[in-house]
């Protein structure tokens, strides 16, 4: 990967490589869940406890093969197990639940000591081969590219690393697989030759879809499944009844949530815990992260971290929402509007170019264009309350902590720093004074001095 960050910790489509093996192979819901670390295993080991504090880990000092790792994830379990221990590799983010239940029940159903998942894809190198008896059909070897003939590097069935095993079985033959090979190392596809030379039954599973089994080794592989796993997410979506206008400009995370007749435009980014209700609208041009979108929302050209969007509200264009902030229910945060930790009341309107920090706004208020909540003295931040049915002038700043009261007004220009008593209309700001001539005295022979001196000819009623 050429990267500082380990192989597995790599994200798309807002989860690790390894968090989404993790969520599939959960959907076994197994007894175990055992995770073998070896290279960068602090950073790995902590990541694991963060997103999934269940699973058990296993450290491989040396990374001496595939077969040595299975042993020092068996060791982790106290040696044998009883029952089917399921093998998966932790760069495979596109491998499904749906897909290892099949392997498992393929498993059961044909009382195999091994069955190995594998897929037929269109170019096989640099994969393990799938070798099988020519009368019967069953798995004789997997054979690694660097070790396997000319002959058996046609074959276009490939190994997955992907296995279901008799614990008992296992354990037994991983004592007994050799490193006579070009890599000196332990490979776990051995298992398979001992344990049908011992006369076990080896089987397979042929996956659906060979785009499942592929393993992440570099960034251009990584674009790729990212944009695989998203097309999937974005199907089952409009399967469910969303809108994608264009699925090519529009990217969701795995965790994101739809409900019916949402319309989801161009350009369009969905991250987190985001949950769009129905029919709401978003985009184009628009990234939600951790943001939830009430029915019949409407949410443009916006970035929103953290927001509540109430029913029927409309968000944008070009409004930054920060965390915290809730929007209620037909309210209005317009053009060139930031709002963090900020409540907005029923029908309220913020239209153009202001900011909220740590404020509550009652219902049904306005507030006027270029107006700014004064939150931050330096050290410390401080609330503004403002009431219902208030109007605002515009260019007005509130110092916080300051409280505007229901019904009550403030003039354009005026930097609000005391309180504001119900009904009232408060004024801070200084008197207008105009100096007459100053323009002629300080800028004669000027363009605006010239038009000044034509305008009052045309006052006084001259040529």
């Amino acid at each position: 990967m050429k990267s500082a960050t380990p192989k597995v910790l790599h994200e798309l489509c807002g989860r690790s490589l390894v968090g989404h093996v993790l969520a599939a192979a959960g959907e076994l819901d197994p007894e175990h869940l055992v995770a073998v670390v070896g290279h960068a295993r602090e950073k790995v080991t902590a990541h694991l406890a963060e997103v999934a504090p269940g699973v058990r880990t296993a450290v491989q000092e040396q990374q001496n093969g595939t077969g040595h790792a299975v042993r020092m994830g068996l060791e982790a379990l106290g040696g044998a197990v009883d029952g089917t221990v399921v093998v998966v590799c932790g760069d495979t983010p596109l491998l499904t639940g749906e897909t290892l239940k099949a392997l498992a029940a393929t498993h059961t159903a044909d009382g195999n000591a091994v069955t190995v998942l594998t897929a037929e894809v269109p170019d096989a190198t640099g994969y393990g081969r799938i070798v099988r008896d020519g009368a019967s059909g069953a798995v004789t070897a997997i054979v690694e590219h660097k070790d396997a003939s000319e002959s058996q590097r046609a074959i276009r069935e490939i190994n997955s690393g992907v296995f279901a095993f008799d614990g008992q079985l296992l354990a037994d033959a991983l004592g007994k697989v050799r490193t006579d090979n070009s890599q000196g190392e332990e490979y776990l596809t051995d298992v398979l030759g001992i344990l049908r030379e011992a006369g076990h039954r080896v089987g397979a599973s042929v996956a659906g879809d060979h785009r499942e089994i592929a393993g992440i080794n570099n960034r251009v592989q990584l674009a790729e499944a990212r944009r695989i796993l998203n097309d999937r997410l974005l199907t089952g979506a409009m399967l469910a009844g969303v809108t994608v206008v264009d699925p090519a400009t529009t990217w969701v995370d795995v965790t994101v949530t739809f409900e019916q007749d949402v319309v989801v435009h161009p350009g369009t980014q969905l991250h987190g815990a985001t949950h769009l209700a129905q029919g709401c609208e978003v985009g184009p041009n628009t990234r939600l992260t951790d943001t939830r979108v009430e029915a019949g929302a409407r949410v443009d050209n916006t970035v929103a971290n953290g927001a509540h969007v109430g029913p029927q509200a409309s968000v944008g264009p070009y409004a930054y929402l920060r965390p915290g902030t809730r929007l209620g229910l037909k309210s209005k945060i317009g053009t060139f509007v930031e709002a963090k930790n900020a409540s907005i009341g029923e029908g309220t309107k913020v239209p153009h170019l202001s900011y909220m920090g740590d404020a509550t706004i009652g219902e049904f208020t306005n507030i006027g264009a270029a107006s700014v909540f004064v939150n931050y003295d330096g050290q410390d931040k401080h609330h503004t309350t403002i009431g219902s049915h208030c109007r605002t002038g515009s260019d007005n700043m509130f110092v916080a902590p300051v409280t505007v009261g229901d019904g009550a007004y403030t003039a354009a220009g005026s930097v609000i720093t005391k309180d504001v008593p119900p009904g009232s209309l408060a004024v801070a700001r200084g008197q207008q004074r105009n100096i007459e001539g100053w323009v002629a005295r300080k800028r004669p022979g000027s363009a605006a001095a010239k038009a000044a001196e034509a305008a009052s000819r045309e006052a006084d009623g001259e040529d």
